[in-house]
């Protein structure tokens, strides 16, 4: 059988100019076998779920530190839905309080990570929720 692998779009939403823990997570990605596409400072929505359609991507992880978090996730998952893009891993991490990562969750965010969590255990969950994903297909079909 043929290894699948992942495809990460690693994306900075809105103003937040603040990109290295973006870049860390993306390098461990790409160290644990994943294929990373990383958006760059200063995207909006629409662009973040477009990049993420025009590369075909598994998951899409947003990065933000800024606060605009309750605006800024949301309409990246509009974006992607419009796009027909609904089943995509939706993950991502910053400064969000624990009430928000709970809320975003209940809106489609499978995950959300906070300051200091190791980059390995964030390659580790992604590894096996899209294993699991994928396994949850193969049964499927």
């Amino acid at each position: 059988m043929v290894e699948r692998k992942i495809r990460v779009l690693v994306g900075k939403p809105g103003l937040d100019g603040h990109d290295r823990g973006a870049k860390t997570v993306a390098t461990v990605l790409r160290d644990h076998g994943m294929e990373v596409i990383y958006t760059g400072l200063h995207q909006t929505p629409d662009q973040i779920a477009e990049a993420a359609a025009q590369e075909d991507v598994d998951v899409v992880g947003l990065s933000i530190l800024s606060g605009a978090h309750m605006s800024l996730f949301p309409r990246v998952r509009e974006e992607l839905e419009k796009r027909g893009m609904g089943h995509v891993l939706l993950t991502g991490g910053g400064i969000i309080p624990t009430d928000d990562m709970a809320e975003l969750e209940a809106q489609g965010f499978a995950k959300l990570f906070g300051p200091g969590t190791p980059t390995d255990d964030i390659a580790a969950w992604i590894k096996s929720t899209m294993e699991a994903r994928w396994e949850n297909e193969e049964v499927q079909t």
